[in-house]
């Protein structure tokens, strides 16, 4: 079965804990899991340059998910082969002060990618319907509007030639845990952590239900969502990157044509 079709969400879809545990992809071996990852990420790097070369069709790669859910190690680990000119990062932190003057998606379509590129959003506007209403910044009327305007958002991001890739990094609060510790244990990565990380952790169950909702209010075959057991780190990159290659691989991906005027053409010593 194709990843595509092995980690699509649904109308139905519910987030739960013990379905971030599942490896459905590995081998049961870690070497041999990491391997493959380095290997698919090769083919997403020559495919990707393909997509550059065409400059016909544009690709915006979505993760979301809780605090540690591995946001930046997807980034990492999946995209790090590819051609630095061909690829941006967009990071959606809180909002700045100019940001706030403007509608929610401003910002957001500010990031989308151009012709020939792949954009990831490490998080995304989906923050607008998870943290706002967490918080109950926003109230459920205003969540479905907000959910409509996505929709529309993402609709005429695909009918003006932009293919989208929605990825929830889906982990277990036992795993979260272990890795806010792991990070309290190690100096090194005091960086990392936020004590904000362990006020959003009381909200655990209300964001997993959220997920659920907003996944299920704009899930669309033109912009499809896709839950990912991400206990794994390895397994999780394995996921996306098997989604990621078989995507372009459906985009029929070819160099562009010769140019005529180059035939025969000898460059002199």
């Amino acid at each position: 079965m194709k990843a595509c079709k092995q980690f699509r969400a649904g109308k139905q879809t519910r987030i739960k804990d013990a379905d971030a545990e599942q490896k459905p992809l590995s081998s049961g071996d870690k070497i041999k899991d990491r391997e493959q990852v380095a290997a698919l990420a090769a083919e997403i790097a020559v495919l990707q340059e393909m997509l550059y070369a065409g400059q016909q069709h544009k690709v915006l790669v979505v993760l979301q998910g809780t605090d540690t859910s591995g946001k930046d190690g997807t980034v990492k680990g999946v995209f790090n082969l590819i051609n630095p000119q061909g690829i941006q990062i967009a990071n959606f932190k809180a909002p700045s002060t100019i940001e706030r003057a403007h509608d929610y998606l401003w910002r957001v379509h500010q990031q989308v990618p151009q012709q020939g590129e792949i954009v990831v959003f490490n998080r995304s506007h989906y923050e607008d319907v998870l943290i706002t209403r967490v918080h109950d910044w926003i109230d459920d009327a205003e969540c479905e509007r907000r959910y409509a305007q996505i929709r529309d958002f993402e609709r005429m991001l695909a009918e003006t030639g932009t293919t989208i890739i929605k990825c929830l990094l889906h982990i277990s609060k036992d795993e979260q845990r272990n890795r806010l510790q792991e990070r309290i244990d190690d100096p090194a990565k005091h960086w990392k952590f936020d004590m904000q990380d362990l006020e959003e952790r009381k909200s655990w169950d209300k964001y997993q239900a959220l997920f659920g909702k907003a996944i299920q209010a704009t899930d669309a075959d033109h912009a499809p969502w896709y839950v990912i057991p991400a206990n794994s780190k390895t397994h999780r990159n394995l996921a996306i990157a098997s989604i990621l290659l078989e995507t372009l691989a459906d985009l029929k991906l070819k160099p562009p044509p010769a140019k005529p005027e180059l035939k025969g053409l000898k460059i002199e010593a």
